[in-house]
């Protein structure tokens, strides 16, 4: 006979196998970005995914891009603060390509 499991090992299981857990982080993720984007990128950019502590942020201009350059490190410590678990050590800035563009 195997040993009851806890109510929370089991949704936290659940969690992991529907998404859940990954759609809840993303949403944590893209408020923080707004509320810690430049003046000048709000608006005009959205945050994507970490991936091995980089942040992927899509904006929607090529000069936003340089102009990321310029906020890049106070960005990167007020995440850290907001989200210290999600482990950014750099954001690198991508240009948001819209549908019928190319």
């Amino acid at each position: 006979m195997t040993d009851p499991r806890t109510l929370g090992n089991v949704l936290s299981r659940l969690m992991a196998r529907t998404g859940y857990d990954r759609e809840q982080g993303s949403d944590a993720l893209r408020s923080a970005w707004e509320s810690v984007a430049p003046e000048s990128l709000r608006g005009s950019s959205q945050a994507g995914v970490v991936r091995r502590g980089v942040l992927e942020v899509f904006v929607t201009h090529s000069a936003l891009v340089q102009e990321m350059g310029f906020h890049k490190r106070e960005a990167i410590r007020k995440l850290q603060s907001l989200l210290p678990s999600e482990g950014i050590t750099d954001i690198r800035c991508r240009l948001l390509i819209e549908a019928g563009q190319k």
